[in-house]
């Protein structure tokens, strides 16, 4: 038994060996449909594409891109392990400072350039092409994070109501932010208009006062900085203060231009590198790029700061800036923008959010009441989320994101940049998978950054590909090995120099297509080129692909082959051999033209520990019988064959009891087994013995029946143990048997006589109802006598009118 599990467990492990075989070389496709022709362009062909550098590890007519395979092909090809290249990716973290742990009030303060928020902040990616690195990402909302805050107002004349109440809201949000920072600065600017017709009117009069009527409003601006950013509320009480309403023509205004100037005027706003809240107040719409032209204006904002004494002077030279254009420079300087309108034009400022990352809307009050409010729900609504960005990535560089978020929330595609319902002091993880698929055409290294949208923070990542394998770095430049140093040696092949082809460098291309050469292809007595299955070159032939890459061709005219071998059950050498050369290389203990003939035995092992049951001989695990009577796997079936209780019923009968139909012949024809008589059917040999044991009840001459065992040992001889008292059955009881016919037929007989009676008793109630019915329903017939008349007559006078 033992040995029947070692070998189904030799074949158990032969099998996975084959299809993981088949799987590899199904992997490796890829790998050889690269035709590569040096370890460079092999190891980018695919993460799993090794190049074995053994100089003698191709055969007579592979060419060289045969180096270039899976890894556990290029293993069972005969390539060791420390002779294939195969160079993987890896990540090195070169700054990773924890985040940082402080409350809003402690004695600890500290820089903003000290806090930090995000980590790793530096690191180094190795790619391979086609193989993810991954790394995780952590983010940490601080406590008490500076703020910045600006505060940018449209003045023109719709909005005089609402300056009123941003005049006091320096010290009140001062107050306000205050419970979420203690570090906390504030500025202000306001916009109306371009300069330029048709936006205002451009007549003396209307320049130095646009309001009608006796309304002393102020010349019409684009932008002008009041306030740079300071932690002096009263200051900006002060300042705001003195600001005056201005006036334009058309509804829409220019704070696109005044956006844009915010952004990019870091030095004269005063921008740390903070949390940055851009505050945008109006109570209409918005012009954007080519609304220019109305005023002659055709040139592209620059996207440049263009500020001289904090007003902004090119407003009559650079058309309005685009979405896109303010959306880049807002992202760039990492500015959150606020958008405090009024209700009417809450549709179309939403519809600007979404173009904006990390933007938020108000509902302004009509003279600006709640701007207090506004802007601390729409902060809170900004610091909320975390949306994470990457610069522009190398061509061939791909970036994924994986998201775990508060609550056990995990997302992936674009929602795995992002996080919600993040509070203060909360941690939140990402998982970032980079992937090259090729390599950059000069292999220099590259640098992506990451940061959260909104924050200065970020994450540089150094990317630097493996586009080449270690062992090119040791090349021979025109090496001997490469005919005459026309090539360089490196990684056990030849490089070949400009003009020069062949495994070996040894022809020019000028040689390749001479007859010379065809004829060092052609075998003896044989006009066919490397036997019509490959190309001559330089006089080796290099045998062409199959569209199954399994399948190849071999040897020095390719006339050798891989899959025209025999088949069996549809496989080839019937999956218990390799095909070489168009024969079959068997496994152990299979043999045949289709290895389909198995030398091992066990199949034919009958139950008794003998081959075929002594009656065959096992053939290729099958049993092929002898005696043509026996049939079955291991000839234990005869049909026409007695069983082997009735085949030695007679001789225990004549033995054991001296009676039967052998009683006279049996010491001449009985004597082949071992008898020993037992008491009782309990003390005979019982199943689970080493010897095969048959149990037998048979008949005697007295109708009796007698119990006995027949089992042979492994020596041969038969043995028989049987009871020695045969159970013979009694004779029947004669009184008890006639008594009981007597009284079941008396008991039958009262049986029929019940039920008739019954019967009848049914019927007669059924017949006396019925009258009883029927006297019921007569009737005797009350009518008059036809024949009889009264004495009585009545007449009538016509006359008379009852009067």
């Amino acid at each position: 038994m033992a040995e029947t599990n070692l070998k189904l467990l030799t074949w158990a492990g032969v099998l996975c060996c084959l299809i993981w075989n088949g799987f590899a070389q199904q992997g490796g496709s890829d790998c050889i449909k690269a035709n590569a022709k040096s370890c460079g362009e092999c190891i980018q062909a695919g993460p799993n594409c090794g190049w074995c550098k053994k100089t003698d590890f191709l055969q007579e007519g592979e060419p060289t891109s045969a180096r270039c395979d899976d890894l556990a092909a290029l293993k069972s090809k005969g390539c060791p392990m420390e002779d294939i290249e195969n160079p993987r990716g890896s990540k090195q973290v070169l700054e990773d400072r924890e985040v940082t742990n402080r409350k809003i009030g402690a004695a600890e303060k500290l820089k903003p350039e000290a806090i930090t928020q995000i980590q790793p902040q530096k690191l180094v990616l190795k790619l391979r092409v086609g193989e993810p690195q991954t790394f995780s990402l952590k983010f940490k909302r601080a406590e008490d994070y500076p703020i910045d805050l600006y505060y940018l107002m449209d003045l023109s004349y719709s909005m005089k109501d609402d300056l009123e109440n941003v005049k006091s809201l320096g010290t009140a949000l001062m107050l306000e932010m205050e419970k979420i920072t203690s570090d906390f600065r504030i500025g202000f600017g306001s916009f109306v208009e371009k300069t330029v017709m048709p936006y205002i009117s451009t007549t003396p009069a209307k320049l130095r006062n646009p309001c009608t009527g006796d309304q002393n409003c102020t010349s019409p601006f684009s932008y002008k900085n009041v306030l740079s950013l300071t932690s002096e509320g009263n200051k900006f009480n002060e300042l705001v203060g003195k600001q005056h309403i201005s006036g334009n023509l058309d509804s829409p205004e220019g704070g696109f231009d005044a956006i844009m100037q915010v952004a990019v005027c870091g030095e004269q706003i005063g921008w740390r590198n903070v949390t940055r809240l851009l505050v945008f107040s109006t109570d209409a719409g918005f012009h954007f790029a080519g609304d220019g032209k109305l005023g002659g204006i055709v040139l592209p904002n620059d996207g440049k700061c263009h500020l001289e004494n904090n007003m902004y002077t090119m407003s009559h030279y650079y058309d309005y800036p685009s979405i896109a254009h303010l959306v880049q420079k807002l992202s760039e300087n990492n500015i959150q923008t606020i958008f405090a309108v009024t209700e009417e034009f809450q549709a179309v400022y939403k519809e600007l959010k979404n173009l904006i990352p990390k933007s938020a809307v108000g509902t302004l009050s009509s003279n600006s009441s709640n701007v207090i409010q506004l802007i601390i729900d729409a902060y809170n609504s900004l610091s909320s989320e975390v949306i994470l960005e990457n610069t522009k990535l190398p061509k061939g560089v791909t970036i994924s994101y994986k998201s775990f978020c508060k609550n056990g929330v995990n997302d992936t595609q674009e929602d795995g940049r992002k996080c919600s319902n993040i509070s203060i002091g909360d941690e939140v993880k990402f998982e970032i998978n980079v992937t090259a698929n090729e390599c950059p055409k000069k292999g220099q290294n590259e640098t992506i950054k990451i940061k959260p949208l909104g924050f200065t923070e970020e994450v540089e990542i150094n990317l630097q590909f493996i586009c080449e394998c270690q062992c090119q770095s040791e090349g021979e430049p025109n090496s001997p090995a490469c005919h005459e140093g026309n090539g360089t040696f490196e990684c056990g092949a030849c490089r070949c120099n400009e003009g020069r082809i062949g495994r070996l460098c040894e022809c020019s291309t000028d040689e390749v297509n001479s007859e010379d050469m065809d004829a060092y292809c052609r075998r003896e007595n044989s006009t066919e080129i490397c036997s019509n299955n490959g190309e001559c070159i330089c006089g080796q032939c290099v045998c062409k692909k199959r569209e199954n890459t399994n399948e190849v061709y071999s040897g020095k005219y390719c006339e050798c082959d891989n899959f025209n071998c025999d088949r069996s059950n549809g496989l080839i050498c019937g999956g218990n051999g390799i095909c070489k050369c168009r024969v079959c290389e068997c496994f152990p203990n299979f043999t045949g033209s289709a290895c389909d003939c198995s030398l091992d035995t066990a199949p034919c092992m009958a139950s008794n520990g003998q081959i075929c049951n002594g009656r065959g001989t096992c053939e290729c695990g099958t049993c092929n019988c002898t005696d043509p009577k026996f049939q079955g796997p291991t000839c234990e079936m005869c049909q026409t064959c007695l069983g082997v209780c009735a085949e030695h019923k007679d001789c225990v009968q004549c033995r054991a009891f001296d009676k039967g139909e052998k009683k006279e012949t049996c010491s001449q024809e009985c004597m082949h087994f071992n008898m020993t008589r037992v008491e009782s059917r309990d003390k005979l040999p019982q199943p689970g013995q080493p010897d095969p044991l048959s149990h037998c009840k048979e008949k005697d001459v007295d109708d009796c029946w007698f119990y006995f065992t027949y089992s042979v040992n492994s020596n041969g001889e038969a043995n028989v143990h049987v009871v020695e008292t045969p159970e013979c059955p009694s004779g029947p009881d004669i009184i008890p048997i006639v008594a009981g016919v007597v009284a079941g037929i008396v008991l039958i007989g009262l049986a029929l006589l019940l039920i008739w009676k019954l019967l009848m008793i049914i019927h007669d109630r059924r017949e006396f109802a019925k009258f009883e019915k029927e006297k019921m329903n007569a009737k005797w017939d009350t009518g008059e006598n036809p024949i009889y008349k009264s004495a009585v007559t009545t007449v009538v006078n016509p006359k008379y009118e009852g009067k």
